[in-house]
């Protein structure tokens, strides 16, 4: 759930519980706990328009992730490469 409410406001900007609910089949209640998570997390924020509150994503968080991850797959490619020059020189 919390994935698809991420790729929503990728999509579509700052967005109402109402348009991040709609054809979901998830109550918003339950959506607004998502957000709650995603926002203490700082993965998104929200900010008030009259009576409506309005939930967008923080990107600079989701770009700490992604180098987070690129560092983690080129260690697994260094450790992955290493582990097959071992096979190939072992005969195996």
């Amino acid at each position: 759930m919390r994935l698809r409410l991420v790729s929503r406001m990728c999509a579509g900007g700052p967005l109402s519980i109402v348009q991040l609910t709609g054809g979901s089949g998830v109550t918003r209640q339950a959506v607004t706990k998502h957000l709650h998570v995603l926002a203490e997390a700082g993965l998104v924020r929200d900010s008030r328009e009259g009576r409506e509150r309005r939930w967008e994503l923080d990107p600079s968080r989701l770009d700490e992730a992604r180098h987070a991850l690129d560092v983690i797959s080129q260690q697994w490619d260094h450790t992955l490469g290493r582990l097959r020059e071992f096979l190939e020189r072992s005969g195996r």
